[in-house]
């Protein structure tokens, strides 16, 4: 009879995804892996595959749950689209768009967009690494598109500008924003730039005011 596990799959997923985080890919070590997650090496190899292997099932994991977080957020009638991306720019001040609130730099350099990590590390070196970040992006995009359009349907936007590159402009806006509200800018200037983003996308929209300086 096989042996029943002792541990939750997601669970040690999900810890090793907070791991590479962390320490990023290369600075991860399959003994930091068994320590984050409780784990022996040889139990790690037998259920997971080797780092890499584990690398891309804690990818998959982060995606499934941006793609369940985009359908909740940015989903729902017409008539409340426009405010649904308002929200969805705004939140990337709190921390990770579509994901937990965070309180500080700390927090926020902790927590930022695992698929930016990974793409900015791996993107260029790992063709299977790359592939995931895009179709994850990709995913991300449609959810943000398809808000775009039911704003565009209610008139709260421009009907003839293109929702796939307005959602791709939210998104590059959104996680820069992540990476340097991880920098440690203030969350006056994060806001101030959020809204000024979100401005220059309604349709009828007065001229916002300066965007606040940065902080020194």
């Amino acid at each position: 009879m096989a042996r029943p596990r002792s541990y939750a799959r997601d669970d040690v997923i999900h810890a090793a995804e907070q791991q590479f985080r962390t320490t990023g890919y290369h600075r991860t070590t399959v003994d930091d892996i068994a320590s984050a997650t409780g784990l022996g090496r040889g139990s790690l190899y037998a259920a997971f595959g080797d780092k890499h292997d584990l690398f891309l099932h804690a990818l998959d994991g982060y995606f499934s749950r941006l793609e369940q977080s985009a359908a909740h957020a940015l989903s729902g009638s017409d008539e409340g689209a426009f405010e649904r991306l308002h929200q969805f720019m705004l939140g990337a001040v709190q921390g990770v768009p579509l994901g937990p609130d965070t309180k500080s730099a700390e927090d926020r350099a902790a927590t930022a967009c695992f698929s930016a990590k990974a793409a900015l590390e791996l993107g260029t070196t790992d063709p299977e690494v790359a592939r995931r970040v895009n179709a994850g992006f990709a995913t991300v995009v449609a959810a943000v598109a398809g808000c775009v359009r039911g704003a565009q349907h209610n008139g709260d936007l421009d009907p003839d500008a293109d929702a796939d590159e307005l959602a791709w402009l939210l998104l590059t806006i959104v996680r820069g924003i992540d990476v340097i509200g991880a920098a440690g800018r203030s969350p006056h200037v994060l806001t101030s730039i959020a809204e000024r983003a979100f401005a220059c996308l309604a349709a009828r929209t007065a001229t916002p005011a300066p965007c606040a300086e940065t902080d020194r």
